[in-house]
């Protein structure tokens, strides 16, 4: 009986970093780096995945990110020998002791019992407990923009690819919302409301306007798919959608059935996980909008104006000012 391998999903997803205008490798290694460093062993065969799917990301990425990786490797006393080397690290000497005081001898040492050790984490649970790795908003953002830059080709690949990936998946809408919403959705498409459509949407999976407007308004159809399939839209119902709601899509019978073979065969776990993306990548542009402020920054920020010298106004029609009883009286 073959054995799972600990990173499977990740080889989809580099065969579609190599296609052109769509580079996902930086994101690749940081997702490795971080899941192999939440476990405090690993097996051979792990190891061994891990030292093979690096070495081939690690001379194609940019500096900045293999920096990071670098440091986050460097302070993980498991990491493998040939990746340290990459890297350019040393790697340390396990059988390497030493003594700090001379040996106490064995016989004046009192017996004590010796506390059993623990049981090693299954595999399984590793791969449980790596299944809830949240994505950072930078990460969840630069999926987000490579999943809207893609081709429907690699749309589709990338979609099927995610459902083995260890990254968390957003929660599922509760069923009573999405019933709820099912109804308002297959409403507004069968009148055409494209607006109430993606008002409906946005609020029911907790997206923004922008994301849900580009969700709806994509030309090829994949992301209202995978929307529709993190909502739990029913089959019969996401057709109804794709027949009513857009005459570009509804009047072509080969996107028609292009996309419900598609929406039959989306696992519910990829459309989650990038629901979590987008939701993630909401985050992100907010972080970038707005910087925290420190004590000092209005001080900084106000230029140094040159002092600015009062000169008397001279009447236009150039009749002198009446003078002040000060000035009259040193005049006199």
């Amino acid at each position: 009986m073959t054995t799972r391998p600990l990173f499977s999903g990740f080889d989809g997803l580099m065969s579609l970093s190599r296609r052109e205008g769509v580079d996902i490798r930086p994101t690749l290694l940081r997702v490795l780096a971080d899941l192999y460093v939440q476990t405090s062993m690993h097996s051979e065969e792990e190891a061994r995945q891990f030292i093979e799917l690096t070495s081939r990301l690690i001379d194609q990425v940019d500096d900045a990110t293999r920096a990071a990786v670098r440091a986050r490797l460097a302070l993980y006393p498991e990491t493998p020998a040939p990746v340290l080397k990459h890297l350019g690290l040393k790697p340390s000497n396990p059988d390497q002791r030493v003594l700090l005081a001379p040996e106490i001898p064995a016989a004046s040492i009192p017996e004590a019992t010796t506390a059993p050790e623990p049981a090693p984490t299954s595999r399984e649970t590793r791969l449980r407990m790596a299944s809830h790795l949240s994505m950072q908003p930078a990460d969840a953002a630069e999926i987000s923009n490579l999943f809207f830059g893609a081709t429907s080709a690699e749309r589709v690949l990338m979609l099927h690819n995610l459902a083995e990936t260890p990254l968390k998946a957003s929660a599922r809408v509760p069923t009573h919302r999405a019933e709820r919403a099912t109804k308002a959705l297959e409403m507004a498409a069968w009148v055409g409301d494209v607006e109430n459509f993606t008002l409906e949407l946005g609020e029911t999976l907790i997206l923004p306007w922008k994301i849900a407007t580009q969700v709806v308004n994509d030309p090829t159809g994949e992301p209202l798919a995978c929307a529709a399939k993190a909502l739990g839209l029913p089959s019969v119902v996401y057709q109804r959608v794709l027949l009513f709601l857009k005459a570009e899509i509804g009047t072509s019978v080969h996107t028609v059935y292009r996309l419900s073979r598609l929406y039959d065969t989306l696992k519910e776990r990829s459309a989650l996980i990038m629901l979590a993306a987008w939701r993630g990548s909401t985050l992100a542009a907010a972080r970038a909008r707005y910087r925290s402020g420190l004590y000092d920054d209005e001080r900084n920020r106000v230029r140094n104006a040159a002092a600015q010298t009062r000169t008397s106004s001279q009447p236009a029609n150039g009749v002198a000012a009446p003078c002040t009883a000060s000035s009259q009286n040193s005049a006199r």
